[in-house]
């Protein structure tokens, strides 16, 4: 009977749990000509504004950081050009979704060895000056980082991956409520831990690469940079250490393969920018 009674709690553990769980089917951003029209799960365990906040926080961390270490927008030089690369491109998010126009961006150089640049849920853009100095990126190929990073963004990969989290630890959610301890979900350790460890999806990447490569090109940059940026980053691979950017971001021949077909399909838009600019 004993044991009954514990299945049964148990069991009511779980399907509260699933309910809580529950994913919500949706799409997160317009197609755009890319078309990029994956339907998404989010879990109403993850609230995009909580996550957003947990973000802001940790980004305001990193950059007290980096402040008092010295290694904060070192190079007015640098900050200025990453700034205005990636205000062309945000100025273009509105092509996938327009309420992106009311986030509060905010773009950073952190100097450090690594090569890497990500972009947090709602807009927060750090770029390491190592990226820069030993990819040594054109301005095209520059943009198509930072259009890869602030596609991510857009696409909300970061809440789309903690709900996906948060579904596999349910059993642990099961377990602290079957002890009697407080089951919360520790958005922060889970964003932490898609930001900066886990790899991406495939799908993730892809989408990311091909909104990427369509921001740059509406943004005026070349799209085609995406090409011999990634096979910069692939060189830089073969090293002893490879790109940090490198291991929350898998590469494959069929990723060149993939960037070659999208930033084609986007050259007219390429091409309109630059003769608007010219006028």
């Amino acid at each position: 009977m004993k044991q009954r009674r514990h299945f049964l709690r148990n069991a009511g553990a779980v399907l509260s749990l699933a309910v809580l769980a529950g994913c919500t089917s949706m799409n997160t951003t317009q197609s755009g000509a890319v078309g990029v029209d994956r339907k998404q799960y989010m879990s109403t365990m993850v609230p995009a504004q909580a996550l957003e906040q947990e973000a802001n926080q940790q980004y305001a961390d990193i950059l007290q950081e980096a402040k008092s270490k010295g290694l904060l927008d070192r190079d007015a030089k640098q900050v200025a050009r990453v700034r205005d690369i990636s205000q062309r491109l945000i100025a273009q998010a509105g092509v996938f979704r327009p309420d992106a126009a009311n986030w509060k961006w905010e773009v950073h150089v952190l100097s450090s060895d690594e090569v890497n640049a990500w972009c947090m849920p709602g807009g927060k853009i750090a770029v390491y000056t190592g990226l820069i100095s030993q990819i040594k990126p054109t301005d095209d190929e520059l943009a198509a980082v930072l259009g890869h990073e602030i596609a991510h963004a857009l696409r909300e990969h970061a809440r789309e991956r903690v709900s996906q989290q948060m579904a596999t630890n349910l059993g642990l959610q099961v377990l602290s409520i079957a002890t009697g301890s407080k089951a919360a979900s520790d958005l922060g350790g889970e964003l932490t831990s898609v930001m900066f460890t886990l790899p991406n999806s495939r799908t993730h990447e892809t989408e990311a690469d091909r909104m990427g490569v369509e921001l740059a090109a509406r943004a005026g940059y070349d799209p085609r940079a995406a090409v011999t940026l990634w096979q910069k980053m692939g060189a830089a691979s073969q090293g002893s250490a490879p790109p940090e950017i490198l291991s929350t971001h898998p590469s494959a021949a069929s990723r060149i393969s993939d960037l070659q077909s999208a930033s084609q399909k986007v050259m007219p838009l390429y091409e309109q920018s630059k003769g608007q600019a010219a006028r």
